[in-house]
């Protein structure tokens, strides 16, 4: 038992050096040498940062000619070391970020006060679409031309848009239930007139009250439909 005791103490012994050995070693994030755990302690700094003082400061790379960056981008400085950002689309050469900061406005944009602004092609005085049935439509940096509502463009141009023809409907395609029942009544009527007709062995006045009543029921049913017979027959012709 007491053998256990000397060994567990001599581990948290062994284990409290360790951490005070690496807390009197262990330098700033900035310093790769020190003789201390401050500050102001560094002997020597990581890339990115410089020695001042026994402090490590961070090099402003976007100062310096390290921090140049590819043409439509700028640089942005960072703790210990900087990026290259793109500029703002309004822009063609930049010292920072937003339309504020453009060297140059690019194609679309013009400079209103110290920023470059989208121009608004649709309300220039010069019309921007050339076809009577366009619409201009105002982009961001541009616009583009579409066809007026009723209008598809064709071969780059704007044409009417050709609505789908009606087939004309035959004579007894729509007929309804109501028309079944007065054909019907038009098919016994017939019947009716003829057997008189017949009884009275082609007396002229049977005849003539049968032709009549045929007639008469005919032009009771085809009544509603006369419009459309007659737009038909002058369409056929």
């Amino acid at each position: 038992m007491g053998v256990r005791m000397r060994h567990r103490s001599l581990l948290q012994a062994a284990w409290l050096c360790f951490l005070l050995v690496v807390q009197v070693h262990s330098c700033p994030d900035a310093c790769n040498k020190c003789s201390g755990a401050e500050n102001d302690q560094c002997e020597e700094c990581r890339a990115g940062w410089t020695l001042h003082n026994n402090s490590c400061v961070d090099i402003d790379e976007c100062g310096t000619e390290l921090g140049i960056c590819p043409a439509n981008r700028y640089c942005f400085n960072t703790k210990g070391s900087f990026e290259c950002r793109g500029c703002d689309p309004a822009c063609v050469g930049c010292m920072g970020s937003g339309p504020a900061r453009c060297r140059k406005c690019a194609s679309g944009y013009t400079m209103t006060g110290f920023k470059c602004l989208d121009i608004d092609e649709c309300s220039d005085r010069v019309l921007a679409c050339h076809g009577l049935d366009e619409i201009c439509v105002n982009t961001e940096g541009s616009f583009h031309c579409d066809c007026a509502e009723g209008y598809i463009r064709k071969d780059d141009v704007c044409v009417k848009r050709q609505q789908p023809s009606v087939q004309e409907k035959g004579l007894f395609e729509d007929i309804q239930d109501d028309e079944v029942e007065v054909l019907q009544q038009m098919f016994f009527g017939v019947i009716l007139c003829g057997l008189a007709t017949l009884a009275a062995k082609g007396d002229m006045v049977y005849t003539s009250v049968f032709m009549g009543a045929v007639a008469a029921m005919a032009g009771y049913w085809l009544s509603d439909r006369g419009d459309r017979l007659l737009e038909s027959f002058l369409k056929g012709r």
